[in-house]
């Protein structure tokens, strides 16, 4: 077996060991900070449209518009855009994201409280998956669903 160190001689005569190979660490540092992790836009938008969906009040996301070509889309094999991300626009950072959501109410429930929750949940939900800071989630409250109106597709709902 060898020697790892070599002596050298101090004032006094007397040899000190001396190392001659340095410790290193194996991976550099800490697991957690090894690499980068990017979320998509539609990551963000899928997990924001299923949480606004969640709020009792919230009838359905999107306009009258987008509701009908987003029907017709769902019906064709192999689209890349779902039902869930409909009404929903996200703007994704390193560390931060923007929400702008367009909903339809269900008549007679308050706006503003809707609103609120449909926020809340949001930003809730969107912060535990993925981590990111929600800097605002824009509302636009594009209709009001009446009792006697038929709907033109029935939303999906989480149970």
């Amino acid at each position: 077996m060898t020697d790892m160190t070599n002596r050298t001689a101090n004032p006094e005569g007397e040899s000190d060991p001396v190392q001659t190979r340095k410790a290193t660490r194996r991976g550099g540092g800490d697991p957690a900070s090894r690499g980068r992790t990017t979320i998509a836009d539609g990551v963000v938008e899928k997990i924001a449209g299923l949480a606004a969906r969640d709020v009792l009040g919230v009838h359905a996301m999107g306009s009258g518009l987008s509701r009908t070509f987003g029907a017709v889309r769902d019906r064709v094999p192999g689209s890349a855009k779902s039902a869930a991300t409909r009404g929903v626009k996200a703007e994704v950072g390193e560390v931060q994201t923007a929400l702008d959501l367009e909903i339809v109410v269900d008549y007679g429930v308050s706006i503003s409280d809707v609103a609120r929750a449909v926020r809340e949940n949001v930003v809730a939900a969107v912060e535990r998956m993925t981590g990111l800071e929600v800097v605002e989630v824009n509302i636009a409250v594009s209709d009001v669903k009446l009792p006697d109106e038929e709907d033109e597709e029935p939303e999906p709902r989480i149970q």
